[in-house]
């Protein structure tokens, strides 16, 4: 059993073939897929392929991206749009940095309103983060100093004390194909240390395919590469990290368990 617990299936270069991404996924073993909202425009078709499909659930949120251009998108809204029985976390939100497509200080409210909403419905956080540490954790730390909320930094590329920061806040975090990649090096260091407890898989595809599939819109059934990578890299049996980040992915988000 495998969990891509971050993918973009009504993205360009998926949502056109998206029966046959599905059927792809669940005959590589994929039994359960997280599919990730990043503006307000696309919640209604991002819940309807979570509505249609058993085995794809639903998140609603704004990307850092995306802030400056949702500035009415609070607490109450996200909470609100949360309540769909196939809606399972709030996000992707987040700070990024690299890009500054969105001015700091909006990334910074959307990504604390985005935390209230997890707050009050139990729903995981899930967070994007690119040249931001210091600020990320600075915002986790005085959000979960307010109230604690369960949490997941996705498609992990920052430092190794990044890591420990969020693991040390209760977070948990998520390995992408970028792991396979020769160049990632310092990940590959930090991903074997994760605590297996602590640990999920993700694609983030159509984007970051990982070897062998490197210039290939990414899908879910290369989740199977990843997971077989990181299991070689943590000296782990592919059955026990398959186990392992599947049991994680429904004790975080544990509304698709229910």
């Amino acid at each position: 059993m495998l969990v891509d617990s971050h993918c973009h299936l009504n993205y360009a270069k998926l949502v056109e073939r998206q029966g046959e991404v599905l059927a792809a996924a669940r005959a590589a073993g994929v039994t359960t897929m997280l599919n990730i909202s990043t503006r307000e425009r696309e919640w209604a078709d991002i819940v309807a392929t979570a509505a249609r499909e058993p085995d794809v659930w639903a998140s609603i949120g704004i990307h850092p991206h995306e802030a400056d251009e949702h500035p009415d998108v609070d607490t109450a809204k996200l909470v609100a749009a949360a309540q769909h029985p196939r809606v399972v976390g709030i996000g992707e939100t987040g700070l990024d940095y690299y890009y500054d497509h969105s001015d700091r200080a909006q990334q910074q409210r959307s990504f604390r309103a985005h935390i209230a909403a997890s707050r009050e419905t139990g729903l995981p956080t899930i967070i994007h983060t690119r040249d931001a540490e210091e600020d990320t954790y600075a915002i986790l730390a005085e959000e979960m100093g307010t109230g604690a909320f369960p949490a997941l930094i996705h498609c992990f590329t920052a430092s190794r004390d990044f890591a420990d920061k969020a693991l040390s806040l209760g977070l948990s975090i998520s390995i992408s194909g970028i792991v396979t990649f020769k160049n990632a090096k310092d990940l590959q260091e930090t991903a074997r240390t994760i605590p297996a407890d602590s640990l999920l898989i993700e694609t983030d595809s159509p984007f970051l395919a990982p070897v062998p599939h490197r210039g290939k819109p990414c899908e879910p059934a290369f989740v199977a590469d990843t997971a077989r990578f990181l299991a070689d890299l943590r000296g782990e049996s592919i059955e026990q990290l398959m186990e392992t980040t599947s049991a994680n992915f429904f004790n975080l988000f544990t509304k698709a368990r229910a």
